[in-house]
């Protein structure tokens, strides 16, 4: 370990499946090259398996508590402005973590983990903030036929710094839409150049906000590919990773900087918008592992070793426990953490997982449990809203024989299920024993104690 911990950059895609990039079997044949990204997972590790919540606004409360949302009240994606939604403030985020050990802390992105002051990012760790409070979904608002301003807020680009409420900047329409990706680079290189000047370590959590719908590229990218709009998207994307990979190099930062790219969901299900999860079968909002699998890769020069690819199970909250540990922040410990520190992992010091499985909820619904090369079904559902199959026997599959979730293996795998279920029963018996935050709680809720 170094003496001193390291920047931490951690660039986050929204709704990217697992077979959208080069490096996993994309780039070309979805139309747009990606060698930026493709370049970054060769020179660090890849993960093949590296799990994810159900959609957007789980996904990013398990990133930034370490914790199920099951736990957190971070189920719900669809709430209206203004709405409690997103993370309770009882909750201790990645940034308050790593704010506490001395670094700059600062997200140029979509949080979409609440919406109102004692929420907002520069309320739960973060010093600066730019971007959008939830959804890309929300710039179509303005150019939709019938939309009343007077009935749903109109959506705006926000900004905020610690100790200062949040303010709107402008309207996200769909033209601020197809520029604010580039306004999110621009600015987290703009912070990554002012924490060198000063010396002092930095978190930049840049969150972009494509290929979420509607995936529309900026004016420079639009018929780049000749291929249509998400290959332009994909082609942008690749060349704001390169941004912010040249200004790393740039500041003579590389070898004290770690760079993770990731995607919290598997692709969109919606058409024209939909994408690919690559051999998967499966979306977000699906526990098909099209639904739970994303692209991860981290690069550490003279950590993690270059050109490493691993198909050992890791969990979106595992970073929190993992990053805490790279930059010396003790873990809660008057909660819960489901994460599991993966840096020897990541370091090439194993080869194994220290993690064997996890249980996946949509909302408050156990759909699945993965452990080893096991998936189990307890509710059947291979495309969003095809209607919930509640299974009495749960389906059983081998991921390594069956990837695409086709042959149920009911007496091959009699011996794993007895695992899945002990694996099940203790989660279950967790939460008996720290009950979860409800979705909507009030910001006075504690756990345990109802309200202060």
């Amino acid at each position: 370990m170094m003496a001193q911990p390291p920047n931490i950059v951690l660039i986050l895609a929204d709704n990217l499946g697992w077979g959208e990039l080069g490096c996993y079997g994309g780039g070309v044949l979805r139309g747009a090259p990606t060698p930026r990204i493709d370049g970054l997972a060769a020179e660090g590790l890849r993960l093949l398996n590296f799990n994810i919540e159900s959609d957007c606004v789980p996904t990013r409360s398990a990133l930034m508590t370490g914790r199920h949302p099951i736990r957190t009240g971070g189920l719900e994606s669809g709430a209206p402005a203004g709405l409690s939604h997103g993370i309770h403030p009882w909750e201790i985020t990645l940034a308050q973590l790593l704010s506490a050990q001395g670094y700059a802390t600062a997200i140029h992105g979509k949080w979409h983990l609440g919406d109102r002051e004692g929420r907002y990012p520069q309320d739960r760790g973060f010093d600066e903030w730019y971007g959008i409070p939830r959804t890309s979904g929300e710039s179509l608002y303005t150019s939709s036929p019938g939309y009343d301003p007077e009935v749903v807020p109109l959506p705006y680009v926000m900004e905020g710094r610690k100790g200062e409420p949040a303010r709107n900047v402008k309207l996200y329409d769909l033209d601020a839409r197809r520029r604010i990706d580039s306004e999110l680079v621009a600015r987290a290189i703009e912070f990554m150049r002012k924490q060198v000047k000063a010396g002092r370590r930095f978190f930049a959590y840049v969150p972009i906000t494509q290929v979420h719908l509607p995936t529309l590229p900026h004016p420079d990218f639009a018929g780049k590919t000749g291929a249509g709009d998400f290959a332009d998207v994909l082609a942008e994307m690749d060349y704001r990773v390169g941004q912010i990979l040249d200004e790393i190099h740039a500041l003579k930062i590389t070898a004290d900087t770690i760079v993770i790219f990731a995607s919290d969901n598997g692709p969109d299900s919606r058409r024209p918008y939909r994408g690919t999860a690559g051999p998967w079968i499966g979306t977000m909002h699906t526990a098909m592992e099209g639904g739970l699998r994303a692209p991860f890769m981290i690069r550490w020069p003279g950590q993690v070793p270059p050109g490493r690819v691993s198909n050992e199970i890791v969990h979106v909250t595992d970073l929190y426990t993992t990053l805490a540990r790279i930059a010396g922040a003790p873990v809660p410990g008057d909660r819960p953490i489901d994460g599991i520190d993966q840096l020897d992992l990541f370091l090439g010091k194993q080869e194994r997982s220290n993690r064997e499985g996890f249980v996946f909820y949509i909302k408050n619904e156990l759909r699945a449990v993965k452990w080893r090369n096991w998936k189990l079904h307890l509710v059947w559902e291979p495309e969003p809203n095809a209607g919930r199959k509640h299974l009495e026997i749960p389906y059983l599959f081998n991921l390594i024989q069956d990837p695409k979730e086709e042959t149920e293996v009911h007496a091959a795998g009699v011996w794993a299920r007895h695992q899945i279920r002990r694996l099940i029963h203790e989660f279950q018996e967790s939460l008996k024993k720290h009950p979860p935050i409800p979705p909507g709680a009030p910001d006075d809720y504690t756990p345990g104690g109802g309200k202060n």
